[in-house]
């Protein structure tokens, strides 16, 4: 096991977190889509929208859509727990966010979840991809040195917090030559979680997917984007359903948790939403969550053309609603609600677990609750039997009364199951669900295990919304919780990665070579 403590101490440097403006209308510092320039933009309501409107001054004005409910918006903004203390093993100064990236002392929140790109080569040509390697002409692909140590970049980064996840991602990870090893590395330095984000064909070989779980596989991230063929076509190119299907089959096989990730665009494959909720719930003795993501726009388009596709988390949630009936709209909150419960789980188990700390625009989601074995017990959000907002404000309180002690910590426990059950509608949740095994679920969530002596199964459907530079709130980046290890030693924000400065392109131009150079090297291999 990797020995957390071997590095030298760093310089700690703590920020106080400032409250991001809530109410509309309001202004946030943003960039100007064409130069990239930070410039001030105003958040308002529109005909029940709320709208973004900002203006450069060598390249006009802008306007996107953030949310299609200013209800839904200023509800979530109030409901999130945004009180993590701040980076404090910054690597970059921050003199300028998000210019001066990587992770910098402005930053508010650790990583959750910190992706490694292993290559930008992928074995599909995905039309709406901006990491293919025969797109960018150049080959991004990490050596074994790199890779180790990335994850340990990783884990200094996140003292003294424990370090759960990653996710190797790219490109495609599994043709990489060294994947196996980057599972195997993960896991020998202490990784909880180590998953990868796939289009699923490796998968579907079952010999393949038994070596990723002996190296140390423990989850996978499946790029999943419905059921109509003509979707696919649009979105990837080719025609996966089958292929899909068999990779979750082979995942159900050997219990390996999975997740799918559709990528959503308005008028391309927003009515496949329900479908793709019903599929995950009718196989959620496999598929733990979904993971929907709304597409974010990475080159020029025309306003038109871009409000017409522009796809928002208020969208999502009442898709879900329309499409399945099994949650409203308002069963969805931020992300951040959860971090009370984070916090118990941490506070009990005397370790870290996940803390999300995120903007409330960054992400929503709800627990549906499913019973395995009884099909008859229709799926319900957990909504539906909890008095959710009440529950976690109480719990928060709670829990920044309590101490480092055994007696603190049997008080706590006490008082928290007591609010449970307080918030605790019996009469209704599902037949036979109680209390008990909803504390429970929490708990098998918490430390990422999974409880196979129960029926009842949490499948988290959730929407996270990352930005493009038509819509980018710098609040918005220094609360990011999704992040990626760069072989240049810092570490970014998704949407400072991939959108905004976009270091991406910096740093695999910087460690890639020549597309072509790359295939004159491995002919024949």
């Amino acid at each position: 096991m990797f020995n957390l403590f071997s590095f030298q101490k760093q310089k700690t440097i703590q920020i106080p977190v400032h409250e991001v403006p809530l109410g509309l209308p309001k202004q946030v510092k943003s960039l100007c889509p064409e130069c990239k320039k930070i410039i001030t933009a105003e958040i308002l309501e529109e005909n029940g929208k709320v709208i973004m409107k900002k203006e450069c001054k060598e390249h006009g004005p802008f306007i996107d859509i953030i949310y299609s409910d200013v209800n839904l918006y200023l509800r979530n903004e109030r409901l999130t727990f945004e009180d993590a203390k701040g980076i404090q093993n910054p690597i970059s100064e921050g003199k300028l966010c998000p210019m001066d990236c990587g992770l910098c002392s402005q930053h508010k929140s650790y990583s959750c979840l910190t992706n490694i790109d292993l290559t930008n080569r992928c074995n599909l040509k995905c039309p709406i991809c901006f990491a293919n390697a025969n797109v960018k002409g150049y080959v991004y692909e990490l050596n074994k040195k790199q890779i180790r140590e990335m994850l340990i970049n990783i884990i200094k980064q996140n003292q003294p917090q424990q370090t759960h996840n990653v996710q190797f991602s790219g490109g495609e990870p599994t043709i990489h030559p060294d994947f196996f090893y980057a599972l195997k590395t993960a896991k020998e330095l202490g990784f909880v979680q180590i998953q990868i984000a796939t289009n699923g064909i490796k998968l579907a070989d079952l010999d393949f997917l038994k070596k990723a779980k002996e190296a140390g596989l423990t989850a996978v991230y499946l790029q999943f984007d419905g059921f109509d063929r003509e979707a696919y076509i649009n979105t990837r190119g080719v025609d996966l359903r089958e292929i899909k299907n068999k990779a979750i089959e082979n995942c159900r096989k050997l219990d390996i948790g999975v997740c799918l990730v559709p990528t959503i665009v308005k008028t391309i494959n927003d009515k496949e939403v329900g479908k793709i909720v019903r599929f995950a719930l009718e196989n959620a003795d496999v598929i733990h969550g979904i993971s929907f993501q709304p597409v974010a726009f990475t080159g020029r388009i025309s306003t038109k053309e871009r409000l017409k596709l522009r796809y928002t988390l208020s969208d999502l949630a009442y898709d879900v609603e329309r499409q399945t009936g099994v949650a409203s709209a308002y069963d969805f909150y931020p992300l951040s609600m959860s971090y009370p419960i984070t916090k118990l789980f941490s506070y009990l188990l005397r370790k870290q677990t996940i803390n999300i700390t995120c903007h409330s625009n960054c992400g929503i989601g709800t627990y549906i609750l499913v019973n395995i074995e009884d099909r008859s017990i229709k799926p319900m959000s957990v909504m539906n039997f909890l008095d959710f907002v009440p529950m976690m404000f109480e719990i928060n309180n709670i829990m920044s009364k309590a101490k480092d002690t055994k007696f603190s910590r049997y008080i706590t426990l006490k008082r928290v199951t007591h609010t449970m059950k307080k918030y605790f509608v019996e009469e209704r949740a599902p037949p036979g669900f109680t209390v008990k095994d909803f504390i429970e679920g929490l708990l098998v969530e918490a430390t990422l295990k999974d409880k196979r002596e129960t029926p009842w199964r949490l499948v988290f459907v959730a929407g996270m919304h990352f930005q493009d530079t038509y819509n980018y709130n710098i609040d918005r980046v220094q609360r990011c919780v999704i992040h990626y290890s760069a072989p240049n030693g810092r570490i970014y924000p998704f949407c400072t990665y991939n959108t905004g400065p976009t270091f991406r392109e910096e740093i695999e131009k910087q460690f890639s070579i020549p597309l072509d150079e790359y295939r004159a090297k491995n002919i024949g291999s």
